[in-house]
Order: structure tokens, then sequence, then C-alpha cells
């Protein structure tokens, strides 16, 4: 299994890129951060401070979209970072969330995503691709190489990450609902033609080492609020009877709306609705051991990677037991059992 962690862009972007350094040091694989221009710092511009001043750490957005920028500027932002620094990049995509909505705009269509998909990933690949009916390529890429993965809750959004992505997204770590949804999307993938099993799936999550239970809780209450977001779209969509898991439902029937302005911000004021049971079965809460069992759960469904979001008040205790207990343990009955 690997490892990612996610973070805001928030100012000074310094910090952002000290984390980075930090979660490299402790041997995670991958950072992540939100992509919302109007909330965050600009996400791209620090990639490169970020690449610049580590080794192997590899970064991406989580997630970006189709509709806050042309797809052929997302593309050259990703083979520029790889001509740069290596093939260091990997670009997590959805249909939109904060980053559309604060603009009183809407998410993409799943066939916006599709496309998007493609022509990103063609050109960032150092490939030619049909763009608005003109063949297009970028004349100085000679090794860029770029996976592009789709973050996916509902059946048609599953449908097309096993479809057209390298790898999957889900932004909760419950247990049921992961294997529910992996499995979903390696059908999707086979009916299509696909390997099921060359998909990478990644699990994202917020992580807080502790004993203090009850305070972490409400440090990672916001997570089921923006998870809710999501749940409310397809609820609209499809009706309370969709074709998902009723845990994922049911708690947002007394969601009472959103403030952007919070998104991903511990302390968030309007989470109330979200209970305990749910930040204990979507979040990665206690001590090391608790951490440990349930990404040994998560592995066995098909787990590839899990990232950790780290909106909290101990950031750096949790890069360290992670660091010094938990990747060691997970990495250490990996090589065990092959």
């Amino acid at each position: 299994m690997e490892f990612g962690v996610v973070l805001q862009t928030n100012p000074p972007a310094q910090r952002t890129v000290q984390l980075a350094q930090l979660s490299e040091a402790h041997g995670f694989d991958y950072l992540w951060t939100f992509d919302s221009h109007l909330l965050w710092q600009e996400p791209y511009v620090i990639y490169s401070q970020i690449l610049d001043r580590t080794a192997r750490i590899k970064v991406g957005p989580m997630v970006t979209n189709p509709a806050t920028r042309d797809w052929t500027v997302t593309a050259s932002v990703f083979a520029t970072l790889n001509e740069m620094y290596g093939n260091r990049t990997v670009c997590g995509i959805g249909r939109g969330d904060s980053a559309v909505r604060v603009t009183n705009g809407k998410p993409s269509t799943l066939k916006e995503v599709r496309e998007a998909t493609h022509v990103i990933r063609e050109l960032a690949n150092c490939r030619a691709v049909d763009y608005k009916g003109t063949s297009l390529q970028f004349p100085w890429a000679r090794t860029s190489s770029l996976e592009v993965w789709v973050a996916a809750y509902g059946p048609l959004a599953l449908k097309a990450a096993g479809e057209v992505g390298d790898g999957f997204i889900l932004q909760l770590a419950d247990v049921d609902i992961a294997a529910w949804m992996i499995e979903a999307v390696r059908t999707a993938a086979s009916n299509a033609g696909r390997d099921p099993m060359a998909l990478t799936f990644c699990v994202a999550a917020p992580m807080y080492v502790g004993d203090d239970v009850a305070h972490q809780r409400d440090q990672c209450r916001w997570f089921g609020g923006m998870v809710g977001n999501h749940v409310a779209d397809i609820v609209a969509k499809y009706g309370d009877t969709a074709a998902v898991p009723q845990a994922l439902t049911d708690y947002i029937k007394n969601r009472q709306g959103y403030d952007y302005n919070e998104h991903g911000r511990a302390g968030n004021t309007h989470t109330d609705f979200v209970p305990d049971e749910i930040i204990d079965r979507f979040c990665l809460l206690g001590p090391a051991e608790a951490h440990i069992a349930k990404l040994e759960q998560l592995k066995a469904i098909g787990c590839d990677q899990f990232a950790g979001y780290l909106q909290h008040d101990q950031k750096e205790e949790t890069l360290r037991v992670y660091g010094e207990t938990i990747i060691p343990a997970l990495r250490d009955h990996v090589t065990a059992r092959s």
C-alpha cells in the first residue's frame, strides 16, 4: 500500500511546501492538495516549489475539474512539471465542487469529465489528440507521463471511473462502502474491455492519530459535511432509493445547507448534522493500532493507496506516527505476504 497526504494551500505557501517536505521525510509517496482557486492559493504554482525541494514525492490535485481551466492548459501544467522534475505528477479529476460552486457555477457533466480525462491524458503523455475539431500536440513535450484518476460517488460516475480512469479516488474510508464502490468500478472497467486490476484505487479520508477521540471527531466533522455535498447531489438525482449504500445517504437527511467559506475547515459551524458514527466510519481516528487495523481492512478490499487529509491541529504529530509506526507496519505486512 502507498500513502498520500492531502493539504489545503492556505497561505503562507511555504507552510505547504514544508509539510510536503516533512511528508516525504516520513515516507509518504504522494502530496495532494485541494484545487479551489478562490478559497485557497493556486496549487500548481506551489507544486513547482514542492517538486524543486523534494526528491521522490508525487504531487497532484484532489481534485481538479473540467470547468475552471481550459483542458489544454491543465495538460500543459502537468507536462511542464513532468519535463522539469521527472514524472512526479498525477491528476485527480471530478465533476467539481467548491471550485465551481463558489462562482455560482454547476458541476461538470460526466460527459465533460470523460472528454477532459482523455484530452488531458493524451496531451500530457506527449500524444496528439482531437480537441474542438483540431488535432493538437505539445511540440515541446518529450518525456512527460501522466495518469488521470477519476473521483466518484454516484453510480454513473463510478461507471465513468472504471471506463476511462487510470485510477479511482474515493473520498471516504468506510470499509463497506469502499468495497461496494471499488467493485462497481472494477465491473465497469471489465465491461468496457479494460483490465480492472490495472486501475489504482485510492481511498482518501482525514487521518488523526491520538487518544482523545472526541476531540478528533470534532476536528474532522467537516469531512462528513464535504462528503454530504456530493451525497446530496446523488439523492437529488436518484432519490432516496438510489443504487448506493444506505449508510451513505441516511445521514444527510438533517443537512440544511453549506457555507463554502468554511469548506474543509476544522471547527466548521454548519456540520452539526454529521453524527459521530459517520465520522468514525468515514475517517481514521484513534491510536496507531486503530489506524493499522482499518488500513489492513482497506488493503484487503483492494485499496492501493490511502491518502490522509491533514486539516486538524496535530499535523506534525500525525505525520510522525505514520512515518515511524503505521507506514512501516503496512509495508512490512506487504513484504511478509509477498
